[in-house]
């Protein structure tokens, strides 16, 4: 095993933690790569994930976010089902600290099934394995190409992963909490704008759907399915058939409130979905 940092202009005392660390990690056979700069401001999150890339020699990459700590079997099982599963992205279930942040969130990251990773990528969530957890061969990672260095307010692992899916790239998730995703206001998650997002997920959605869809129905009948409407390319705006919903009395009304479809309506979405036997994946997916 290799240890590869990238410090990108930290101000703190981060380099003379990872000189201690490099020499109790060489002491046990782990070579330990420290790269970085001073420049008076970070470059970004792609970028230092790319450096900490280059400068690595291992035949496959197993990445980390500073804040995270992963389990100690980790490598191990992901590495397995990486030979197992190639040219796929592997994640695994995740642990959320403060326990209590994100439940919807944590919930969805560790039990979607294998087939719902990848037809449930379009939703606001983003990617169905998260970043923290990736583990891949570096010659696929190679392929797809590196993450975006636009800096901050970039989604730069969002848009690795609709790179890897457009190549045909799979994705597995190793069903062991193998990594304590950590919460905090100052993640760089937060930097990106749900506009941005939103964007990316509409191209993505009518590249990989729409455009092989002659007419569709948008099943929102308020704010949401009409802001998705807006959103579409001229061309997919006319494929749309018509907007339905659950409740009648939203269609009446003309305006609806998002949330989540099943805390909603207390499952009645998900009851008319099965009713009508309709495929996730071939006959729907999730946008939101």
């Amino acid at each position: 095993m290799e240890l590869s940092v990238f410090n990108d202009a930290s101000k703190d005392n981060s380099i003379s933690i990872l000189e201690k660390w490099k020499i109790k990690l060489e002491d046990v056979g782990i070579q330990v790569v420290i790269g970085g700069h001073d420049s008076p401001q970070p470059q970004g999150v792609g970028f230092a994930k790319n450096q900490a890339v280059v400068q690595s020699s291992g035949i496959y990459l197993c990445f980390l976010d500073s804040d995270d700590v992963m389990m100690p079997q980790r490598i191990r099982l992901q590495y397995e089902a990486a030979i197992q599963h190639p040219n796929s992205i592997i994640g695994c279930q995740v642990q959320r600290e403060p326990l209590e942040s994100t439940e919807r969130y944590t919930r969805w990251i560790n039990n979607l099934t294998q087939g719902q990773l990848l037809t449930q990528v379009f939703t606001s969530h983003g990617p169905t394995v998260i970043m923290p957890t990736w583990f891949c061969s570096r010659e696929w990672f190679c392929h797809v190409g590196k993450f975006d260095e636009g800096g901050k307010g970039i989604p730069e692992d969002l848009l690795f992963f609709y790179k890897h899916v457009q190549k045909g790239g799979g994705v597995f998730r190793v069903d062991q909490c193998l990594l304590l995703y950590r919460y905090h206001p100052q993640a760089a998650t937060h930097s990106v704008l749900e506009g941005t997002i939103w964007n990316h997920r509409v191209r993505f959605l009518e590249d990989q759907v729409l455009k092989h869809w002659t007419s569709f129905t948008i099943w929102n009948a308020g704010k949401q399915g009409k802001k998705l409407y807006r959103s579409l390319s001229p061309a997919n705006r006319k494929k749309v058939a018509a907007f339905c919903d659950v409740d009648r009395n939203k269609i009446v009304k003309g305006f609806y409130t998002y949330e989540e479809s099943e805390d909603l309506t207390g499952g009645v979405f998900e009851k008319n979905l099965n009713e009508l036997n309709l495929k996730e994946g071939l006959d729907y997916y999730h946008f939101n």
